[in-house]
This record gives structure tokens, sequence and C-alpha cells, in this order.
């Protein structure tokens, strides 16, 4: 047999995939730890994770895989890696650890961003990083420099998540365009290191590793990790990218206009452009898709809500009788009619909204009138709501210059009620495909196309299984407009 491994490193799990390489098909994966990975918040606003934790449970998910597979080291042709974004890892010249982790949802950076845009200039940082500085890598980096020197004066090198987990398996440090950029430290006028952000923040151009395809050989299993995890030495570290532009790959979205989605914890579109391009106020972020080169643009412009299937399981926690599941809840709410009978809710209720400005909220409710107003009211306008947030984005990426007509998504999560599925396509327009896939199978298959087993996307992707389709309701357009109108006259004042 002839296997591509797949790793996802999220903040809460590290899952590992084994694909069949000839049929494309998910042959075993698991996911560690069965409860939520521990995140540190030392003070509020605070997040942060021990990149050995990461590994430890990598290794779990690994063994696991391969025994549920019966498969065996020499088996791997090719391994991928994928992994939460915009997080801080720091080792010294022996490789080691020097701190936790600072992930993707601490917050501490932000007033370092934000100086930083006004003192470089927002017009450039736009025009060339493609985005504010904000609360991203390099400026969790300025957080370190300034309150931790003691730690920066031992930096070697800084990586992203995937890179640590790439070092841990080959012993190599590199980094990629897609994972410098989503660090903002990737200027794409000039296509090099920005020198206004190093220069601006003081990081020494010596942190930074050398620079590799996100397709192609990126290193190969050293000893070491071949006796730890059962593989064969040499078995090639072959793609890696940052997990909402791996989300994008595993639904084979690679082209202008095509667009990807998720809607767990948080919600993500996630379209394609082809020319550089920003939003003005920052609202969503740019930054260089998985085949990205300066020959031929390819930019992922994503749109995060926090609030999204959060909101749910609040509403399932709290307003749910007990024993009430998610398809019972998805029943009731289909049972209210499209605007919910003029009851609105603003899902912002999980801190601040990047779409908003950076503004923190807060969800509430609006319009209640208790004569009319029941359980199943509220629970479609909370799927609404979350629609709704979408659908605010999604214009922001129009005006951009981008087409929506096709969202593709995994059949998980909020896409699994028809409400928010209907909803999403009869206010955007846009046709609604579910598939049967994740980011380690997309990580696994990324790897095949690294090491040329698979001679294109198209071809990688070819045994992607289509699960429904959702077409816009056109006779209920007016009336998902109007509703939508009504909670934006709410949300956006």
């Amino acid at each position: 047999m002839r296997y591509l491994f797949g790793y996802d490193i999220g903040s809460s799990s590290v899952k590992a995939c084994l694909v069949d390489a000839e049929s494309g098909k998910i042959v075993a994966s698991d996911f560690f730890p069965k409860e939520e990975m521990k995140i540190t918040a030392v003070k509020s606003g605070w997040a942060e994770q021990e990149p050995s934790d990461w590994w430890a449970n990598l290794k779990l998910a690994h063994q696991s895989v391969m025994q549920k597979a019966g498969a065996k080291g020499s088996d791997i042709m090719a391994i991928g890696v994928t992994w939460q974004m915009h997080g801080l890892v720091l080792t010294d010249k022996d490789r080691h650890v020097l701190r936790p982790s600072i992930i993707w949802c601490d917050s501490r950076a932000v007033p370092y961003g934000e100086k930083a845009f006004d003192a470089i200039g927002r017009e450039k940082c736009l025009s060339h990083l493609l985005n504010s500085p904000g609360n991203f890598t390099a400026s969790k980096l300025a957080w370190v420099k300034e309150h931790e020197p003691h730690v920066f004066e031992q930096i070697d090198k800084l990586m992203l998540p995937g890179d640590y987990i790439a070092m841990k398996l080959t012993g190599d440090i590199v980094m990629t365009v897609e994972g410098l950029s989503e660090g903002i430290f990737w200027d794409f006028k000039t296509n090099t290191l920005s020198d206004d952000v190093l220069d601006y923040y003081d990081i020494p151009r010596s942190f930074f590793p050398e620079v590799k395809p996100v397709f192609g050989i990126q290193g190969y299993v050293s000893a070491e990790a071949a006796k730890e995890l059962g593989l064969k030495e040499g078995t090639p570290v072959a793609y890696r990218a940052g997990d909402q532009p791996n989300n994008a790959l595993s639904l084979n979205v690679f082209e202008p206009g095509e667009i990807a989605s998720t809607a767990g914890t948080s919600g993500v579109v996630y379209g394609i452009l082809n020319k550089l391009n920003y939003d003005p106020q920052s609202r969503v972020n740019t930054f260089a898709h998985v085949n990205y080169t300066p020959e031929q643009i390819r930019l992922g412009v994503l749109l995060c809500i926090n609030g999204t299937g959060i909101l749910n399981s609040w509403m399932k926690r709290n307003l749910a009788v007990e024993g009430l599941s998610y398809d019972e809840m998805n029943l009731l709410a289909a049972q209210s009619p499209i605007g919910a009978k003029g009851l609105s809710i603003i899902p912002f209720g999980n801190g601040a909204e990047r779409v908003l400005g950076n503004r923190d909220v807060n969800c509430s409710l609006h319009g209640i009138n208790f004569n009319i107003h029941d359980k199943k009211d509220v629970l479609r306008a909370a799927q609404e709501g979350i629609v709704f947030s979408y659908e605010y984005g999604m214009e922001i990426m129009r005006e951009m210059g981008m087409q929506i007509h096709t969202i593709k998504a995994g059949r998980a999560n909020m896409f699994l009620s028809p409400v928010f599925a209907q909803t999403l396509a009869g206010l955007s327009g846009a046709t609604i495909e579910l598939y049967n896939t994740d980011g380690a199978a997309g990580a696994a298959k990324g790897a095949g196309i690294g090491t040329g087993f698979y001679a294109s996307n198209k071809e990688a992707f070819a045994s992607l299984e289509k699960l429904a389709v959702i077409e816009p309701d056109k006779t209920h357009a007016a009336a998902y407009r109007e509703a939508y109108e009504k909670w934006a006259h709410v949300a956006c004042r």
C-alpha cells in the first residue's frame, strides 16, 4: 500500500489522518487529546500552549491511526502539516523552545499592532502587507521583546506552530511565504521579508529560517523522529499551510472566485483573489494562498466571525430543555418563519470582532415580543444572526472584487442545520456545496501534490465526495434580504 499522512495542529486537539494515495480515500483518522488541549491564560486576554503538548498528542494520534489501518512506516510516501494560524514559537540555537507559544486567540499584542499601523503608515501597511500588523505573529514577538528581553536575547529562530512540528519531524527549520504572510512578515510588493515591519519592531533577520515552497520537499523525517513515530527515516515532509488556507485546499478551492467556509466555534469565509487588494478598513485579512507565486497571484481573503457555533452551543446549554440535541434544535428553528417574526440576534459575544473594526459589542437580542415569540423563534434568530454576520463580511469581500457564486464547506457543525445552510444560500445567492473532508486529509493530499504523486490539485481531489448541494431559494430571496437589512440596521449602527 502507498499512503499519505496529514497532521492538523489545532488549539483544541491534534488530528492525524491516513489517506490511500491511489484512491484518495481516508483510511483512518483520530485526534488527541479527547478532552480539549490545555490553554493557559495567566491574564485576561492571554492564551498560551506548550509546543511539547502538540508533539505529544501528535504521537498519540499517529500511533492510533497506524494501528487502526494496520499500516507500516515504510508504507508512508509523504507527510503534510497544517496548523492553527498566527501562533509564535521561539527556539534557541540548540532548538529548545524558549517559552510557551502565544497562540492565535491571545490578544495582548493588539496595542503593538495599532502603533505599528500608524508608525509605518496605514496606506503603506495595507498596500505592502495587505493587512494592518494587528494582533498577528510579528506583534506578538514585539510584546516578547519588550516584556521578556531575557527570552528575546536567546532567540535563534522564530516559527509558526506548523514549522515547529516540521522541525520535530525533520530536524530542519524552514518557513513558507504563506506562513510569513500570516505572521505579517511578508511584503507583497517587493516579494521579500518586510523591511518596514522588521525595522519598526527591530527584529533581526537572522530569526528567519530558509523559505521553502508550500508544495515541495521541505525536509525528511529524521532518525530520531522515525524512531519515535515508527516511520521510515527519510520520508519527505512535502506540504505545510495554516488551517484556513489548508481548509480551502481540502475543498479544492484554488482559483479566483472560489470560496471555502467553516462554521465551528468561530466561522470563516475564505475566498481566492487574483490581484493585490485589501480592505481599506482592514476588516478582513488577506494572505498568500497555498498556490501563491509572484507570477501567479493567488490570495486568500479571510473573513472571521468569532461568535458562530459558540452562540449555538450557548443556546443549547442555556435555553434548550435538558437533553435537546442539536438536530432537535435545528428542527425547532425550522418551524419559525424567515426573519423569526421580526426577532434579531447580534451574535458577536465572543470577543472583539475584526469585521466590526475590532469593536467588542457582545451578543444582544432585539425586537422580542412576549406575546408572539417563543423558543423556536429565538433558535432561528440565532442561526440567522450568524448567517447575517457572514453576509456583512461577504459584502466587504465583494467590494474588493470577489465574485461569490459557490461556497464549499465540510458537512459539519453549523452546516448540518438546514436553516443555516438555506439562509446562507438564499441571502448570498450562492450555491452551497457540502463535502466529506477535513484539514488533516487535505494536508495529506497536499503532500501528494508536493511530491509530484498527483500532477495537479484536480487529480489530488478527484475523489472528493460531494454530499449535498443547497441551491439559493429565489422565491424567498426578498424575505431573506428584508430580515438581513433589519438585522444590519441594529448590528452596524
